[in-house]
């Protein structure tokens, strides 16, 4: 577990970011009322107070995840926060989907272990020196083409050797596929939860704003930082 001192957040550092902007009131699920503070213009504005027990809530579970080595699929395909789910799961040598979620990447993992098995093959076949004696041009073009597309599905799978357990997602809404394959897997779920979110889909939840590129940058910044703290701890 991390020490409080070491999990502490600053309140003016996370409305900076832009944390407790949450959606129009017409959009609010009933669930996430507790965390609310109240409205501006039109706008439900999140408890920040609340947002920031939940961070430390999570920061803890997830150094507590990473030192028992468990693994952590994150999962975030907003265009906006693609590269931030991606470093924060490269932080940790962990999995992630950064593009369209792939029906039964959980519930039928076996098969999609071997959609990544090809594509490594195929990426092997590829780097071979000999490869334009072994095939035409034609058949190169055809292979990278290939290999583009499998690349953009399954390349964030790579280190998915098993099923996790711990799926991270952020827009718990947008991210429903994930949540159901996790939760019939009874795999934990950590999730973002903006205020039209139902945050009773997660084990743990973080009451934020999952739209902007500023809070979840913050939030997972935050993770990134307690992964590393618990990798070092390993060696």
């Amino acid at each position: 577990m991390i020490a409080d001192k070491e999990s502490s957040l600053d309140i003016q550092e996370m409305a900076t970011a832009g944390l407790h902007f949450g959606h129009s009131i017409s959009k609010i699920h009933p669930k996430m009322k507790p965390y609310l503070a109240g409205m501006k213009n039109n706008i439900h504005i999140i408890d920040l107070e609340k947002s920031r027990e939940k961070i430390e809530e999570v920061l803890r579970i997830i150094h507590q995840f990473v030192s028992e080595n468990k693994l952590v699929l994150f999962v975030g395909t907003k265009i906006q926060i693609r590269e931030l789910i991606k470093e924060t799961a490269d932080a940790g040598d962990f999995p992630y989907v950064i593009n369209r979620w792939l029906g039964g990447t959980i519930t039928n993992f076996e098969i999609i272990r071997k959609r990544v098995e090809y594509m490594e093959e195929l990426e092997k076949k590829m780097s071979d020196s000999r490869l334009k004696e072994k095939y035409t041009k034609k058949e190169i073009t055809e292979m990278e083409e290939k290999l583009e597309k499998l690349k953009e599905k399954f390349e964030g799978l790579r280190k998915l050797k098993r099923l996790p357990e711990v799926v991270f997602v952020v827009d718990i809404k947008k991210e429903y596929l994930a949540v159901k394959e996790a939760k019939a897997k009874g795999i934990k779920v950590i999730a973002i939860c903006d205020t039209d979110s139902n945050p009773e889909l997660a084990d743990y939840f973080i009451p934020a704003n999952d739209d902007a590129i500023s809070s979840v940058g913050y939030i997972l910044n935050k993770v990134k930082e307690v992964i590393l703290k618990a990798k070092s701890k390993e060696k």
